[in-house]
């Protein structure tokens, strides 16, 4: 699975410790899931899609080989 994560913090201005901040996680998890080596579960998935206020598969998509 991959992510626009990086990119929709960058057009909310956003850091990764205030992102893990506001959805209750480490700023580690963040970094995890932006690197593709952490692929989160459904309800943090929703928590980052209403915080961005985009559908969830505009935030995570399905790469080629998944």
């Amino acid at each position: 699975m991959k992510n626009n994560l990086r990119v929709e913090r960058a057009i909310k201005n956003m850091t990764q410790a205030k992102l893990a901040e506001i959805i209750g996680v480490s700023r580690q998890t963040i970094n995890a899931m932006e690197l593709n080596k952490y692929a989160p579960s459904t309800v943090l998935s929703l928590k980052i899609s209403n915080l961005f206020e985009k559908n969830v598969n505009d935030i995570f998509y399905l790469d080629d080989d998944d």
